[in-house]
């Protein structure tokens, strides 16, 4: 009982709340923490985006990043406490480098299959959950991977929990919005769906490299220059192909 008080007893403490809402420093080193967090999230947020786009319809997909939101949240306050613990539980990126490669991989052998067997009747798998669970449930176990570089870099900025809750609460939010972004995007231009599962692999790449017996790490910066130059290479693709699509008619 004695180390849930230490751990957690920050959170309620009234008087801490109300001086880092009072204080203009506080203020500064939460907004510091938002545009680290939403740095640190653009591989989460290209994951979540792949993962709900499998939803049939925008208000699932909404739905999903809704339930997935809340549990982010719970995850992170649970994480920011045992923030000092962390940093041993490196199984946790590489589990969560795994299963990046899976859903990689299954995605490409999934399009092949489509392209190879597609007058083929289609043999309907039976599933331990429904498509909409299970991407909450991936949604879920991508935050918990995810959430272990922010949650220690942000206490390297701020040892006051509060601070780092508040910052991470809201950074996770600005990174929610940016999935949906994609989402709506990938409706609109296809080839950014086979886009975003290469960048899957790179991701689970960059994860497993960032594992303590390891420690490479590849910078926020250089990582989102990589999505940025992917994004518009497949942009150009996109218009290429729709450019001579319309010379071929």
């Amino acid at each position: 009982m004695s180390l849930l008080t230490h751990l957690y007893g920050p959170f309620f403490n009234l008087e801490n709340w109300k001086m880092v809402l009072t204080s203009a420093d506080n203020w500064l080193l939460i907004l510091s923490l938002i545009i680290m967090e939403c740095l640190l999230s653009v591989d989460n947020a290209v994951v979540l985006a792949a993962q709900t786009k499998v939803l049939p319809d925008e208000t699932q997909q909404k739905k999903a990043l809704f339930y997935g939101l809340w549990g982010a949240y719970l995850f992170r306050f649970i994480a920011i406490g045992l923030g000092t613990y962390l940093i041993h539980l490196w199984e946790i990126k590489v589990l969560g480098a795994i299963y990046l490669v899976y859903l990689s991989i299954r995605y490409f052998y999934d399009k092949k299959q489509t392209n190879t067997e597609a007058v083929l009747p289609k043999v309907k798998k039976k599933q331990l959950f429904s498509l909409f669970w299970s991407t909450v449930i991936t949604i879920e176990i991508m935050d918990i991977a995810f959430s272990v570089d922010s949650v220690l870099a942000s206490l390297a900025i701020s040892s006051n929990p509060v601070i780092v809750l508040i910052g991470g609460l809201i950074g996770i939010l600005c990174m929610r919005e940016i999935a949906q972004l994609i989402v709506k995007l990938m409706t609109k231009i296809p080839e950014l769906e086979t886009m975003a599962y290469v960048l899957i692999f790179i991701i689970a790449i960059k994860l497993f490299l960032s594992i303590p017996m390891i420690d490479i790490e590849i910078s926020s910066p250089l990582f989102a220059g990589i999505v940025l130059g992917a994004i518009c290479i497949t942009l150009l693709i996109h218009y290429s192909r729709k450019n001579k699509n319309k010379l071929q008619d």
